[in-house]
């Protein structure tokens, strides 16, 4: 499938005045076109069933670059699958992508992908590690919202549990920024780990939740009784 048979699918499934709507919405000043996610999940699907991985690679990087709201989130999308092999040029793809983060719907989908890469190889949080004393805000939000899998484990292996303690301890160097939406991913994470490890979201609450934001010190004692 060649960019333009892509772009041209995707300007087919444009809703007549959603766009304006949206680019507000979302804060964005690069074009919007108007697509329903709902659509842009059935077009994605069908694009992962009949493209290799070589070609999904190909066409999310040349989707990525036309800086389409649409096609960016569409990018993700065809990188969004837990079996994907091989897999280290999509890995390389979606970190090649996060510098470029500047909303939070377009940085979300990108990582929900690199979850999918993450889970399938844990080594490469280390190149997560190096995230987190970036000078670029999304960058460092990324590092948690890439990381969320490993809050979701009812009964987690030791590598698992160590992992969570890592990242936790990236989190408690987020908890002076005064960026709100650092403070909301903070809280994010350890609103999603209280309900599976409470213990570990009470300790981190009680070691930093008075230095948190207010929104994000309630948002993450959420479930917390």
């Amino acid at each position: 499938m060649t960019l333009d048979e892509a772009l041209s699918a995707l300007r087919d499934r444009i809703e007549p005045g959603r766009a304006e709507g949206q680019a507000k919405y979302h804060k964005q000043t690069r074009e919007v076109l108007g697509i329903p996610n709902p659509a842009l999940n059935d077009l994605t699907k069908s694009w992962r069933q009949s493209l290799t991985v070589e070609e999904r690679i190909a066409l999310a990087d040349a989707l990525w670059k036309t800086d389409i709201f649409e096609a960016r989130i569409a990018a993700a999308k065809l990188l969004t699958q837990a079996r994907l092999r091989p897999d280290d040029a999509a890995w390389d793809l979606i970190t090649s992508w996060v510098p470029d983060f500047d909303s939070w719907a377009i940085a979300d989908h990108v990582c929900m992908a690199g979850q999918k890469r993450l889970v399938a190889d844990p080594t490469r949080l280390d190149t997560v590690e190096t995230w987190i004393t970036s000078d670029h805000m999304w960058t460092r939000r990324a590092a948690l919202v890439i990381t969320l899998p490993w809050t979701k484990q009812n009964n987690p292996k030791p590598a698992d549990v160590a992992i969570r303690d890592r990242v936790l301890g990236w989190a408690a160097t987020y908890v002076d920024d005064p960026d709100w939406f650092i403070q909301k991913a903070v809280a994010w994470w350890l609103r999603d780990l209280s309900k599976h490890d409470a213990d570990r979201a009470r300790a981190f609450l009680d070691a930093h939740g008075d230095r948190m934001k207010p929104f994000a010190r309630k948002e993450a004692a959420k479930y917390l009784a």
